[in-house]
């Protein structure tokens, strides 16, 4: 089944030929990567013996065995258990950002969280998580699958802080550039179960926790065997790396104090070392399911299996995307013209989370988020590099405060968009991408796509002293 919903209408337009290249090669890559396949391939139930990749666990020894699953792949990832578990799963908690239609959750409770900021559902979930977790006995076992985005999805504030006052702090931080290692710092130090918080309060109950992540942070190696227990920080589910003093360092760096909740503020004046989130579980099995190398090693594999040459440039791209959007059109015409550092045609790849920066609340008129405005961006630099395309998207399939997961343009683009009498420049002055990107028939729509990989760009330069473009 395609992965993008609204691929015929994109490749009606712009420079066909390029657009189907890097949509084919996009679309196989959030196949591959979707997690629902990843974990299936993880996990057996023979008789009682539930298997984990190379780890064994006798269920008839277990009371109970629960399920807590949040993030954007959630209902992928959550749906291994639930099938391969069926009577043995006891209960649980998911909380979601669309229920998956025609899906069956049994026995599990499930709520429609908010992101990328939470709402009352996320509220509701956190508390049944909460409740699930006190209940739990020494011989129960606890199994978390997370995902990119479970933060927001499953919230609960610390007593004292409001929802709102959540709400509002992560908007701040999103708003002002802050990446997702700095909104972490700081929004998992005012929750009651985000930052391991929760699993902490499974522990002190005595039950076991095993974990599954989808790794959507900078900085961790390719995955060659999911099935291989990897320790990892991040997540309700397990212990976390960003301390009380990494939030403050945010909070100064980017000079939110004044815009932040002022009883965020303060507890950040006052805290102690018990606000300290956990930094270690006991009885605790964690697997890493996924990275962003994972993301474009299977991006450059599918574009060489069509025979096109592909580079991974980066899987740590960052910083202010349109910067990023223009920096990999300039690298694009440097092929294409001066054939280095790589000959033409070509795919390149990058993976990482570059951010929009938002110095006045006011400015935007419309919606979007940083890879919308990534290629908007490289579209007005790319008016001069015939056949070139990109495609950028969050692999999570929401880019910002837009239903789209990202976009995709040419060299035809910016023709177009002049022609429509769209100014690609006051698009990025005012954060209107979306907008803009629907118009030009390039916003690239996925729905959930069970992949939780930050931001993956896919880059096409073809050689035009052979096609005579």
């Amino acid at each position: 089944m395609k992965k993008i919903k609204n691929e015929a209408v994109l490749l009606q337009h712009g420079v066909q030929e390029s657009r189907k290249i890097v949509l084919d090669i996009l679309d196989e890559t959030l196949f591959q990567l979707d997690s629902y396949r990843r974990i299936r391939n993880m996990v057996t139930l023979e008789g009682s013996m539930f298997t984990i990749g190379n780890q064994k666990w006798d269920l008839d020894q277990k009371d109970k065995v629960y399920l807590i699953s949040t993030g954007m792949a959630a209902n992928a990832m959550a749906r291994v258990f639930i099938e391969v578990l069926g009577e043995r799963l006891a209960g649980g908690v998911v909380a979601v950002h669309e229920m998956e239609e025609g899906m069956d959750y049994g026995k599990v409770q499930v709520f429609t969280g908010g992101h990328p900021l939470a709402n009352k559902g996320s509220l509701e979930a956190g508390e049944a998580a909460l409740r699930l977790a006190s209940l739990a006995g020494e011989n129960d076992l606890f199994i978390g699958a997370m995902s990119g985005g479970c933060s927001s999805l499953m919230s609960c504030p610390m007593d004292g802080l409001t929802l709102g006052e959540e709400i509002f702090t992560r908007d701040i931080l999103r708003r002002c550039g802050a990446n997702v290692i700095e909104i972490n710092s700081i929004c998992r130090h005012i929750s009651k179960i985000n930052g391991g918080r929760l699993a902490k309060v499974i522990e002190q109950q005595g039950a076991e926790i095993i974990s599954l992540l989808v790794m959507d942070a900078l900085d961790f190696p390719i995955i060659e065997d999911p099935g291989i227990p990897q320790k990892f920080m991040a997540s309700q589910m397990a212990p976390d790396p960003t301390t009380l003093e990494d939030a403050k360092d945010v909070i100064r760096h980017y000079h939110i104090e004044e815009k932040l909740p002022r009883r965020v503020v303060s507890f950040f004046e006052n805290c102690t070392d018990k606000d300290e989130t956990p930094k270690e579980l006991k009885r605790w099995t964690s697997f890493l399911v996924s990275t962003l190398p994972n993301a474009s090693q299977c991006a450059k594999e599918i574009a060489e299996k069509k025979g096109i040459p592909a580079v991974v440039l980066t899987n740590v791209l960052e910083g202010e995307s349109k910067e990023a959007g223009t920096f990999l059109a300039s690298i694009a015409k440097e092929i294409q013209r001066g054939g280095q550092p790589f000959k033409p045609p070509c795919v390149l790849i990058t993976t990482g989370e570059v951010s929009t920066q938002i110095e006045d609340f006011n400015s935007p008129t419309g919606t979007g988020g940083p890879s919308q405005e990534l290629v908007i961006s490289f579209a007005i630099k790319a008016k001069g590099i015939p056949g070139v395309c990109i495609a950028s998207i969050d692999t999570e399939g929401s880019d910002g405060t837009s239903n789209a997961a990202g976009g995709i343009v040419d060299s035809k683009t910016y023709d177009e968009a002049f022609r429509k009498k769209i100014d690609l420049y006051k698009v990025l002055r005012e954060h209107a991408a979306n907008e803009a990107l629907n118009d030009l028939k390039g916003a690239i729509v996925t729905g959930a796509t069970g992949v939780t990989l930050c931001d993956l760009n896919i880059m096409y330069v073809p050689d035009i002293s052979q096609s005579g473009k």
